[in-house]
């Protein structure tokens, strides 16, 4: 079957069936956002959780003018913590600097762990150094999921200065914790860093292993580049 027209997407949206509102939503792609949006508000409050998931998701890879305030109302006011999880991951995806303090709002004060997760990752998207104070004490939180989502947020808002606080996880028992540290040290160039992904591209498990090795290569490109290594003047045992 080809892709569904605007008008078959909206019969779909109005089926009793939830699988051809499903079947319409994923037709969206094939859609700029403007012409997406409407056909997704459709079902933002659909009876079927699976489809209001889709549709919050929806919003941030169809991004416009309305997806950020809606994003923000279900994140701080949505009952189901799927949901508020879901607009958390899709306010990432807006690359929006608004996001900053409700995502780190949504951390502190969310009791559910999938949004903290959720607030956690997408603060990596937003590339806001501001967020390193948060994930620093992301580290400290007794779900290993987050733990990987923090180390990999540093690295991805290159927290050069969170390089020690990252490295004590080297020896984690968990090999997806180990694999992410690999991947955000190749985003913080520095001598530690280098030595550290030399020691775990000898890790037992290849996929661990695999990434270090590419983090490495990386990492020395990056080192040999000044304007793209360390800052001038800057300390590299710091």
């Amino acid at each position: 079957m080809g892709p569904l027209s605007l008008d078959q997407i909206e019969q779909h949206l109005d089926s009793e069936n939830s699988r051809d509102r499903m079947v319409a939503l994923a037709h969206l792609r094939h859609f700029s956002p403007g012409e997406a949006l409407p056909l997704i508000k459709k079902v933002l409050d659909d009876e079927v959780l699976q489809i209001r998931s889709m549709a919050v998701f929806a919003l941030g890879i169809k991004a416009t003018a309305e997806s950020y305030p809606i994003l923000i109302r279900l994140l701080e006011t949505d009952p189901d913590y799927g949901i508020r999880a879901d607009a958390a991951g899709a306010l990432g995806y807006l690359e929006d600097p608004r996001a900053f303090e409700p995502l780190v709002r949504a951390f502190y004060e969310d009791t559910q762990w999938l949004v903290r997760f959720s607030a956690a990752v997408s603060l990596g998207n937003l590339k806001d150094p501001r967020a390193q104070t948060v994930l620093l004490e992301a580290l400290k939180s007794d779900e290993v999921v987050i733990q990987q989502a923090a180390i990999a947020a540093l690295g991805e808002i290159k927290a050069i200065e969170a390089t020690d606080a990252i490295l004590d996880f080297a020896g984690s028992e968990d090999w997806l914790v180990r694999q992410r540290l690999a991947e955000a040290l190749g985003h913080l160039p520095s001598p530690k860093a280098q030595s550290a992904l030399k020691f775990l591209a000898k890790d037992a498990h290849p996929q661990v292993a695999q990434s270090a090795e590419f983090a490495l290569q990386r990492l020395s490109e990056r080192l040999e580049t000044p304007e793209l290594g360390l800052r001038e003047g800057q300390n590299p045992l710091e």
